[in-house]
């Protein structure tokens, strides 16, 4: 399995890892070669955008989530900041900013820098295929 994973990609390698460890068989035993057949054809559709137009878009959502209140949200959920399902582009920032490492307008910049760079994965995962 080491010649074949992607170790930029450290939680397949720590999932591989774990999974060794607590069965005490190589990972690739639990790994099929062979391709499964579906009995359903896979059809992937998806919308393209101008990026400048997106990217104006993604400044105004930004910018609305601040309007409709995520600062007020974010310091509610703020005690439970700790799991993963708070490590978000929006509420990471804002948690930067209540911790006072940052101003408020420089942390809904960088939310809409880190939705902007979120974005450009989704482009390319969907043109990866």
């Amino acid at each position: 399995y080491y010649k074949i994973v992607d170790l930029k990609n450290p939680k397949r390698v720590v999932h591989a890892l774990e999974i060794c460890y607590m069965t005490g068989k190589p990972y690739t035993s639990f790994r099929t070669q062979q391709i499964k057949k579906r009995p359903f054809r896979i059809i992937k559709i998806g919308l393209t955008r101008n990026r400048e137009e997106l990217y104006e878009r993604i400044n105004r959502r930004a910018d609305q989530m601040i309007a409709d209140g995520l600062v007020e949200e974010a310091r509610q959920v703020y005690p439970y900041r700790a799991p993963n399902a708070l490590n978000t582009v929006g509420y990471k920032e804002i948690f930067k900013y209540i911790d006072g490492e940052w101003t408020l307008p420089f942390a809904v910049e960088k939310i809409k820098q880190n939705s902007r760079i979120y974005s450009r994965k989704q482009m390319t995962w969907f043109k990866r295929d």
